[in-house]
């Protein structure tokens, strides 16, 4: 049986891609920083728990040592992020975004996928066919932010599609690095979740669908790679 982690996984899209799982037949651990939350969420799902903070080390590190004790992990799914909003909840533009906003984003977005993946590394490279799935963003595209007739072009954020380009980079030195794993980011789509204000267009199980499908991939899987529902994005 395969045994997958998700970060984040008490709402929203991570609650879902679990929901998902659990129902494909995967073992899934829940995580959660709130543990109250995480252990409702877990139950809902018949997943297990597991307290997570991915801004904390020690929590981490306590996470990885569980999920060891209980037999080791064939899939992590990074998707615990924040996108860094305002008062009234505006997006953060240019003119007002601080180097803290820049650094509290990243440390969710950016540290916490590096101090997962490092925590969990060793358990993924005792796996037969061990998955990363990074969960990045249309935002994230350095193609379609520059041009003017794509509709991210418009978003007008700094931290949040700064930091998801990041991941996008951390996927690919991770999948040459590590040619055994496959390791890849996905877009998920526009969907309504908490971090947007619930403002997306798409459902939960439509946005997190692309993230399951990577997650299920085997072996002869791509790796390296950007994806969304309809397949590669341009970096």
């Amino acid at each position: 049986m395969t045994t997958t982690l998700i970060t984040g996984a008490n709402k929203g899209l991570g609650y879902e891609t679990a929901r998902q799982l659990v129902e494909a037949g995967h073992t899934v651990y829940a995580g959660a920083r709130d543990s109250e939350r995480g252990r409702r969420a877990a139950e809902r799902l018949g997943a297990r728990f597991v307290q997570l903070d991915v801004t904390d080390d020690a929590s981490v590190r306590a996470a990885a040592k569980t999920v060891e004790d209980d037999g080791g992990l064939d899939v992590l799914i990074n998707n615990a992020g924040i996108e860094g909003r305002g008062e009234g909840n505006t997006v953060i533009g240019a003119e007002e975004v601080t180097a803290d906003d820049m650094r509290t984003t990243f440390d969710t977005n950016v540290f916490g996928v590096v101090r997962v993946t490092h925590a969990f590394l060793p358990l993924l490279r005792r796996s037969a066919a061990p998955v990363v799935v990074n969960v990045s963003s249309g935002l994230a595209s350095l193609t379609a932010l520059s041009d003017p007739d794509h509709p991210a072009h418009f978003y007008p954020g700094i931290a949040y599609p700064a930091s998801k380009t990041a991941v996008n980079m951390l996927t690919v030195q991770y999948a040459k690095a590590f040619p055994e794993l496959r390791v890849n980011s996905v877009e998920p789509g526009f969907t309504r979740t908490d971090l947007n204000g619930n403002t997306g267009h798409q459902s939960v199980a439509e946005g997190a669908a692309i993230i399951v499908r990577m997650a299920r991939i085997g072996p002869d899987g791509p790796t390296g790679g950007y994806f969304d529902a309809d397949g590669p994005l341009a970096w």
